[in-house]
C-alpha cells in the first residue's frame, strides 16, 4: 500500500481580494502545488514544500484572509495515487519535447546567437518543469536526453572543436612563466572562451595578445592554447577552461572568481542552476549580435564580467 505524507494548504480570502488571491495562486502554481478545489492546494510532504505552503499562507492572512496548513497521511492507495496524479508532469515533458524537435529542425536557418538563445530558453523551462516534478519518472530521463542532443546539434554547429575533457590533476603554474605571450584559442567565441580571454587579460598576463583559430590544428607552437583538446589549459574532468585557469594559478581561492566558474560552467556543460544565467546568455547574445569580431566582443563581455565580478565581490564580502 502507497502511504505518502502531505501537505495541504486551506486558504480563504474576501471576496474582494482579486489581486492577492492572483498572487498567491501564481506563486503555488510556480511551485508545482496541485489544487483540490478553490482555495486548497497540495503538495508532497517536504522542507521545501512547507516553505512554499507557509509563506503563501502568511501572504493570504496578511490581505486580511485566514489560512491553514495541515499536515496529513494520506488514507489509501487509491487516494496516494489520485494525489500522486495532480503532479504528473508527463505533458509538460512531452510539450517541452516538441519545442526542442521545432529548434533542431530550423537549426541550419538560425544564426548563433539566436541559436543559443533558444537553447537558454529551453534548459530554463526544463529546470522549471523539473523543479516541480516532486515523483520523477522516466518522462525526466528522456528529457535530460533530448536537452544534451539539443546541446551537442549546437555545438556540432557553432563549436565543432569543443574540447574533451581528460582526467587527472591540475598542475599549479606560475604567473612568471605566462607573461608576455600569445594566447590562442578556437574563434567565433563563446561563453567558456571569452570568459578564459577575460581572465587571462585581467589577471594572468596584462600583456597577452590574442589569436583567434579557425582550426585548433593551427594553433603556433609558441602560443599558449586554451580550451581545444591538446591546449595548455582546457576541460579536466569536470572543470572548464575557466575553472582550469583558475586553479593552475591558484585563482579559485578568489570567492568572486570561483562563483564566475560555476557560471560558466553551467553554461558550458550543464550542472548546478546559476540564477544569473539567463542573463548572462542573453546578454552575451546581444554582444555577439553587435560585434562579429572576436576582439570587439571580448572587449563587450569584460565589460559584463567586471560588472559581474564586482557584483560578486561585494555579496561575497557581506
Amino acid at each position: 500500500m502507497i502511504v505518502d505524507r502531505w501537505l495541504m494548504l486551506i486558504t480563504s480570502l474576501p471576496g474582494r481580494s482579486g489581486t492577492p488571491r492572483m498572487r498567491v495562486w501564481r506563486a503555488l502554481k510556480a511551485g508545482g502545488a496541485g489544487i483540490l478545489r478553490d482555495g486548497v492546494y497540495l503538495l508532497p510532504a517536504a522542507t521545501r514544500s512547507e516553505g512554499i505552503l507557509r509563506e503563501q499562507a502568511k501572504h493570504v492572512r496578511e490581505a486580511g484572509g485566514s489560512s491553514h496548513v495541515i499536515d496529513f497521511a494520506s488514507n489509501s492507495e487509491a487516494q496516494s495515487e489520485h494525489f500522486r496524479g495532480l503532479f504528473d508532469r508527463s505533458g509538460d515533458y512531452d510539450q517541452w519535447t516538441e519545442e526542442v524537435v521545432a529548434v533542431m529542425n530550423r537549426l541550419a536557418e538560425l544564426n548563433e546567437p539566436e541559436s543559443r538563445r533558444q537553447e537558454a530558453r529551453l534548459r530554463r523551462d526544463l529546470e522549471a518543469i523539473v523543479g516541480t516534478d516532486y515523483f520523477p519518472g522516466p518522462a525526466r530521463d528522456r528529457a535530460a536526453v533530448t536537452l544534451d542532443e539539443l546541446d551537442s546539434a549546437v555545438k556540432t554547429r557553432f563549436s565543432p572543436d569543443e574540447p574533451t575533457a581528460v582526467e587527472g590533476a591540475i598542475p599549479s603554474r606560475s604567473l612568471a612563466d605566462f607573461q608576455g605571450r600569445r594566447w590562442a584559442t578556437r574563434r567565433n567565441l563563446w561563453v567558456d572562451r571569452v570568459a578564459c580571454a577575460w581572465l587571462i587579460r585581467r589577471y594572468i598576463d596584462k600583456r597577452a595578445e590574442f589569436l583567434w583559430l579557425a582550426r585548433a590544428v593551427d594553433c603556433p607552437d609558441d602560443a599558449v592554447g586554451f580550451d581545444f583538446d591538446g591546449a595548455t589549459f582546457s576541460h579536466v574532468g569536470n572543470h572548464v577552461s575557466f575553472e582550469v585557469l583558475l586553479r593552475s594559478f591558484g585563482l579559485h581561492e578568489d570567492p568572486a572568481l570561483a562563483r564566475l566558474g560555476a557560471l560558466v560552467r553551467y553554461l558550458d556543460i550543464g550542472g548546478v542552476p546559476v540564477p544569473e544565467a539567463a542573463g548572462f546568455i542573453a546578454m552575451l547574445a546581444g554582444a555577439k549580435e553587435e560585434h562579429a569580431a572576436d576582439h570587439a566582443l571580448l572587449d563587450a563581455v569584460g565589460r559584463l564580467l567586471d560588472h559581474l565580478y564586482a557584483a560578486y565581490t561585494t555579496e561575497c564580502n557581506g
